[in-house]
């Protein structure tokens, strides 16, 4: 390459050591070939879809990715797949809660249409593992693996009545600003904003210990549930003290206001289910 030596005298005139000279040309090369690359990310990245294109969902609805029927044979395989399945369900609950915030606080109705696709993902994606999970040969499971089926489907159970509870929630919230056109007091929705952040974390603890059964984690687990309830009952008394003082946004809105607050309770006690199981 007639490059080579001019670049070779090039980096002679520079006086340095000869480890200086190492680091310094890769720097160079590897910067260089990364501006170089640039144009292509766009074509690499069709090329990617291209080749690797996603899986195609049966009448628009999730499939199962990891419930191998090949593995039902092996019954611990096929357990180690119900749990990544259900991990996969868990991810989706917590997509669900993210757009939920995104409806509360003034959301499209396209996010709407978004949250009940992904409740029935979720339906689709329960409705698989049960019935894998109905094909595995419990009597060939040892004391072990036959918890631990257990606790697979009682998860489960628990993610899909989570993903029934927050399109039901969505529902509330899209009637009353659609009939009554009344929005929550800025007060209200901070503090559904908060026991939202809580609920989110102790799901993803919650599948933490489900997928661990780290016991430390599961008596955290257990401490945060409790945290919850009294943040629950605080804001609950809070909202009582915004009608005590005639605020205009919480009258309007306070039964839907209490009636979320009592659902999220109920997500987090099916979220921090877990915890019971690994602590038994």
């Amino acid at each position: 390459m007639p490059f080579l030596t001019p670049l070779a005298n090039w980096l002679d005139s520079l006086n340095w050591r000869p480890e200086e000279l190492v680091i310094g040309f890769h720097v160079l090369y590897n910067s260089l070939r990364c501006l170089l690359m640039l144009p292509t990310v766009g074509l690499m990245a069709r090329f990617c879809n291209w080749l690797l294109p996603d899986r195609v969902e049966e009448n628009g609805v999730a499939r199962p990715r990891h419930l191998d029927p090949t593995a039902l044979s092996t019954p611990s395989l096929a357990l180690a797949n119900a749990v990544r399945e259900t991990l996969r369900i868990g991810d989706l609950i917590e997509t669900m809660l993210s757009h939920l915030l995104e409806v509360l606080q003034g959301g499209q109705i396209a996010l709407s249409k978004e949250l009940r696709r992904l409740d029935d993902d979720v339906d689709a994606l329960y409705s698989a593992v049960k019935l894998y999970l109905a094909q595995v040969q419990r009597e060939a499971l040892g004391e072990h693996d036959n918890r631990r089926w257990a606790e697979i489907i009682e998860l489960a159970v628990n993610l899909e009545q989570a993903g029934d509870i927050i399109e039901r929630m969505l529902g509330k919230v899209q009637d009353q600003k659609t009939a009554q056109r009344h929005s929550f007091s800025d007060s209200g929705l901070e503090e559904l904003a908060s026991l939202h952040q809580q609920l989110t974390a102790n799901l993803r603890l919650g599948l933490s210990v489900f997928l661990s059964g780290d016991k430390e984690s599961a008596r955290q687990l257990l401490r945060e549930k409790r945290r919850f309830r009294a943040q629950e009952r605080r804001l609950a008394h809070a909202h009582v003290g915004r009608l005590h003082h005639q605020v205009v946004q919480s009258i309007e809105t306070s039964g839907l206001h209490m009636e979320l607050i009592a659902d999220m309770k109920r997500l987090n006690s099916l979220f921090c289910s877990s915890a019971y199981a690994v602590l038994e």
